[in-house]
C-alpha cells in the first residue's frame, strides 16, 4: 500500500454544511490502517480511530476527561488475579472496518500481544463524554450495538451524568438506564464490580 501523507482522506463524521455533490472517498479496512502505520504514515501521535472505514480525529485528552477515565479504571481494577483486565483508551477490533479506542475496556483476561480484544472479549465498554458526546453517542453507541458490545457506559462529563446501555439487537440498545447518585451499578458481565455514581464523582 502506497499513501501519502497529505493523500490521507481524514473524514469527520459531523460536517459543517453539505456538499451539493457528494464525492466518492476511499474506506479504509483494517488491515490497510495497520500498513499504513507500518509504513510510518500514521504513528502514536497520530490521535485518530477508525470507524467504519473512516479516519477520524480524536479530541485532544482535557484534564477533566483523563481525571474520570483515571477514575474509572481506578474502581474498576482487581490485579492481576482478576479474571477481567482494564484497558484504558486502548484500540478494539470491531469487523474489517473499524478499530475504535474507547476510554476503557473490560476484557476477559488473555493475552493480548498478537492481537487486539474483538467483540467475543469485551464486557463492558465505557466512553467518557467532554467534548464529543454527539459523537460517542449517535455514532459509536451505535458501533457497538452492531458489534453485538453486551454493555456500554456513557458518562456525560458536563451533566454528570451516567447512562447504561444493554441488550444489543438489530443495531441499538433495547434497555436504556440512568442510575441514580446513591445506586450500585454492576456490570452485567462483571457482577463482582459495585460502583457507587456518588463515590466517583466526589
Amino acid at each position: 500500500l502506497v499513501v501519502h501523507r497529505r493523500e490521507i482522506l481524514v473524514t469527520s463524521v459531523f460536517h459543517a454544511c453539505e456538499p451539493k455533490v457528494k464525492l466518492p472517498y476511499h474506506i479504509w479496512t483494517v488491515a490497510e490502517y495497520h500498513q499504513m502505520a507500518g509504513a510510518g504514515l500514521l504513528d502514536e501521535s497520530d490521535r485518530v480511530e477508525l470507524i467504519e472505514g473512516e479516519l477520524v480525529d480524536m479530541a485532544p485528552i482535557g484534564s477533566r476527561h483523563a481525571f474520570w477515565v483515571d477514575r474509572i479504571a481506578e474502581a474498576l481494577g482487581r490485579g492481576s488475579r482478576a479474571a477481567h483486565m482494564v484497558r484504558v483508551q486502548n484500540p478494539v477490533l470491531l469487523g474489517e472496518l473499524s478499530e475504535p479506542q474507547p476510554d476503557v475496556a473490560l476484557v476477559k483476561r488473555n493475552n493480548y500481544a498478537g492481537r487486539h480484544p474483538g467483540p467475543d472479549d469485551i464486557l463492558l465498554i465505557i466512553e467518557v463524554s467532554d467534548t464529543t458526546l454527539e459523537y460517542d453517542r449517535d455514532v459509536k453507541l451505535a458501533l457497538y450495538a452492531r458489534h453485538g458490545i453486551p454493555e456500554v457506559w456513557l458518562i456525560d462529563v458536563n451533566a454528570g451524568e451516567l447512562t447504561v446501555y444493554c441488550e444489543p439487537a438489530e443495531g441499538q440498545f433495547r434497555l436504556i438506564r440512568k442510575p441514580t447518585a446513591a445506586e450500585a451499578v454492576l456490570p452485567t458481565l462483571v457482577p463482582d464490580i459495585s460502583l457507587r455514581w456518588a463515590e466517583l464523582v466526589a
